[in-house]
């Protein structure tokens, strides 16, 4: 099996996280500021170059204002969509 990040269902998380931080009005730029990160560590993420591990997570649905466990529900339907 592949590595996530070359995976049909990582594009599906990539989108969903753009997606989100768009409906939340956020730019990159903003977003990494609310998470006391860098300019550049959206677009990492949303490029796929940089990895969240679960707390991250947490701390991008709280500046998203969504909840963590809603999100990975859409991910999960979004995979079912493409099947």
């Amino acid at each position: 099996m592949p590595k996530a990040i070359y995976r049909s269902e990582y594009e599906v998380f990539l989108t969903l996280l753009r997606d989100r931080r768009t409906t939340a009005g956020l730019t990159q730029v903003e977003c990494s500021k609310a998470m006391g990160r860098p300019q550049s560590f959206m677009s990492d993420v949303e490029r796929g170059t940089r990895r969240l591990d679960i707390i991250q997570m947490h701390d991008l649905c709280k500046v998203l204002g969504c909840d963590l466990v809603e999100l990975v529900q859409d991910f999960v339907s979004g995979i079912r969509a493409q099947e």
